[in-house]
């Protein structure tokens, strides 16, 4: 790896990839920068498996913990924070180690984010209007008419993204395909920075995952849904898709035995890390594989 070159560490959930930014970062000046879409949020510190303060007390981390969890937290807005963290790095001569699981973040920090407007709720209420009726197939049937260079280029099986794509025609009058060829060049090029994919056995993940929601109650996950429930919970927040979360409040509201919400969340985790495997093996062909768990790292390979 090159010595001033930034570090991307991509992985599904539990597959150490604090362990080995931690173990980089003894051997390099750096920084650790989040790039987990629910490790920003204030409340989450045990339920997310944030780093605790013996981490924290190794090597200086950003965007942990600073966003409010009533605060909906896009991915732009996540680029500008890591735009402001790369630049105290360059000041400070410190290397960023980027990390999270999130891959929508890296894929919008190599690749770029196209600035769309926001989609207004009545042109969501539109939409909504028009699948109820119609059905969420006449989203493509729409864009193969009005936009059929849109229309071409994504899944026009896949309703979401369809609807998606209509609603920024209707909202800006200019198809999805034209806002992503406009895209700005990206934060970080994926020839400027170190990137580092994560694999594991699937057993050996799993068997973690476990492991880890047993430590995250015993440590205080149900103290923070308990917090969550009493003053802000709203399932339509992002913040409250943290995994876990709706399975522990379930239990608090007295739905459902500790023992049944806790393995139901331990599902949802594993579920969780297969589509997160899946989603990097499609997209992270190029980066380098490193299998966990990893033993004498060479030195040579960061420095």
């Amino acid at each position: 790896m090159s010595d001033n070159k930034p570090i991307l560490i991509a992985g599904p959930t539990a597959s150490g990839k604090s362990h080995l930014a931690l173990d980089i970062a003894q051997r390099v000046d750096s920084v650790i920068i989040n790039a987990d879409a629910l490790q920003v949020y204030q409340g989450w510190s045990v339920l997310t498996a944030r780093p605790t303060e013996v981490d924290l007390a190794q090597a200086p981390h950003a965007l942990y913990g600073h966003v409010s969890m009533t605060t909906p937290y896009s991915v732009g807005a996540w680029l500008r924070d890591v735009q402001s963290c790369l630049a105290d790095c360059r000041q400070n001569g410190q290397r960023p180690i980027i990390i999270g699981g999130t891959g929508l973040y890296f894929l919008a920090l190599t690749q770029g984010l196209a600035e769309i407007p926001a989609i207004s709720s009545e042109i969501r209420g539109e939409a909504e209007a028009l699948a109820a009726k119609h059905g969420k197939g006449i989203f493509a049937d729409h864009l193969e008419r009005d936009d059929a260079q849109t229309h071409a280029r994504i899944d026009a099986l896949n309703p979401a993204r369809t609807q998606r794509a209509w609603e920024v025609l209707r909202q800006t009058g200019v198809g999805l395909s034209t806002w992503q060829d406009n895209t700005p060049a990206p934060l970080i090029a994926p020839k400027d920075a170190d990137k580092i994919h994560l694999l594991s056995d699937t057993d050996w993940l799993n068997a973690r995952i476990e492991q880890r929601f047993d430590q995250m109650v015993d440590l205080g996950a149900l103290d923070e849904c308990r917090a969550a429930q009493d003053s802000f919970w709203d399932e339509t927040l992002p913040s409250c898709k943290a995994i876990g979360a709706k399975e522990l409040i379930s239990h608090l509201k007295g739905e459902c035995e500790l023992t049944q919400a806790i393995e139901d969340a331990k599902v949802q985790t594993r579920q969780y890390a297969k589509r997160q495997r899946s989603w990097f093996r499609g997209r992270m062909s190029d980066w380098q594989k490193l299998h966990i768990p990893y033993n004498n790292l060479d030195d040579t390979l960061f420095l």
